[in-house]
């Protein structure tokens, strides 16, 4: 099973583009806080490259913004290119499934911005649906690999 769920705030604004096949495509990068200090006593974040596919990639891009927090189900996924450098590069990222937008930066409480996701996604169970259960509704999703 490969089954990714992070919580965490934009770190910028999400890009937007269109495949040659006019596939659409949202990209942004997520920080999530680590669960614990450094030596410092300072808490430090894993910054993490998210991928968003068709409607939901169009909602992204309409409606999040640098510092809003969601939550990003979905599956990891590696793959690898030739840099103009002739060098091999690996990238690591998020395939997104589902997106709750949870809350804006200046939000002191959890706000419904835009919701979007897979409607074919297995039901949470009762508990986890009353963690999550005012963070969103899910809308269409579509995915095309580019590759």
């Amino acid at each position: 099973m490969n089954r990714v769920i992070i919580m965490g705030r934009l770190t910028r604004d999400p890009e937007v583009r269109y495949t040659p096949t006019q596939k659409v495509v949202c990209q942004f990068t997520v920080a999530v806080d680590r669960p614990f200090l450094n030596q410092e006593g300072q808490r430090e974040a894993d910054f993490i490259p998210v991928v968003v596919w068709g409607k939901a990639a169009e909602l992204c891009g309409n409606s999040l913004a640098k510092g809003h927090r969601i939550l990003v189900e979905g599956r990891l996924q590696i793959r690898s290119y030739d840099g103009k450098d002739g060098n091999r590069h690996w990238v690591t990222e998020i395939i997104a499934n589902n997106v709750e937008f949870v809350e804006r930066k200046a939000d002191s409480a959890n706000r419904h911005i835009a919701p979007a996701g897979d409607v074919g996604a297995a039901p949470r169970s009762g508990a986890a649906k009353s963690d999550m259960s005012g963070l969103g509704t899910n809308v269409p999703f579509d995915e095309e690999v580019p590759f």
